[in-house]
Order: C-alpha cells, then sequence, then structure tokens
C-alpha cells in the first residue's frame, strides 16, 4: 500500500508539472491562442506572462519533495483561476481545442490537490498555525 501511495504521489506531481511546464511554450512565444484567451479576459500580455511565470514557479516547486505542499497550492490557485474563465468567459472549448486546456486545467488542480493532501505534512509549523486542523 504505501508503494501504491508514493506511486500516485510522484505521478500526481509529475502529471501536473509537465502539464503547466508543456503550457509555457505558448505563453511565453505569444503562440496565437495563448494570445486570445488572454486578450479575452483582459489581461493580455501581463497576465500570460505573469501567470506563466507562476506555473514554472509551481512546476519546479511541486517537484522538490520539502516544498511539494507550497507548488501544489500555488498549482490549484492557478488552475482555480483557469477554471473560473473557463466557465465565466471563455467556455470549456477555446478556439476549437475540444475543450483540451479545460481538460488540462482540470487534471492539474486534481493532481495538486491530491499532492498537496499527501505533502501536508511537511508544512511548516509557522505556516500550520494559520490552518484549519484537518490540514495540520
Amino acid at each position: 500500500m504505501k508503494n501504491l501511495q508514493s506511486v500516485l504521489f510522484w505521478g500526481a506531481r509529475l502529471i501536473a508539472a509537465i502539464i503547466m511546464a508543456q503550457t509555457l511554450y505558448f505563453k511565453f512565444s505569444a503562440s496565437e491562442e495563448s494570445v486570445y484567451i488572454f486578450s479575452v479576459v483582459g489581461m493580455e500580455p501581463w497576465g500570460r506572462i505573469g501567470i506563466g511565470v507562476l506555473e514554472l514557479i509551481a512546476s519546479i516547486l511541486i517537484l522538490i519533495p520539502a516544498t511539494v505542499w507550497l507548488g501544489s497550492v500555488l498549482a490549484v490557485g492557478l488552475m482555480a483561476g483557469a477554471l473560473g474563465m473557463h466557465a465565466t468567459m471563455l467556455g470549456i472549448e477555446v478556439k476549437g481545442d475540444g475543450g483540451q486546456l479545460f481538460i488540462y486545467a482540470l487534471l492539474v488542480a486534481i493532481c495538486g490537490m491530491y499532492a498537496f493532501w499527501q505533502s501536508r505534512k511537511d508544512i511548516p509549523q509557522g505556516v500550520k498555525k494559520f490552518l484549519p486542523s484537518f490540514l495540520k
């Protein structure tokens, strides 16, 4: 059981990191789809670049054992924003992608939540005192 948990934990972290890292090329190269998305939500170009930087940071932090909890929180927060934009402004399908970006955001959010739950014991005591008891 412990091995399965370890495999799932690493798998969730890798899936989240790979998806976030893979989308960076499109954000940083100002691909037509990325520019369209961030224009629709009123965040082009600063939002596209800023969120790209935050996703890069989250991708790195989620892979480092001591900072999984922090990378997971950042990833889930970013994906909550992405899912919110899909739900309110963009729609599930963007420019004929069949909902692929929405599914990626959902996958990262789920993997990030699982990774956070599994790494909650590593949260520093100074941070834990501000958390509800079920997260400690």
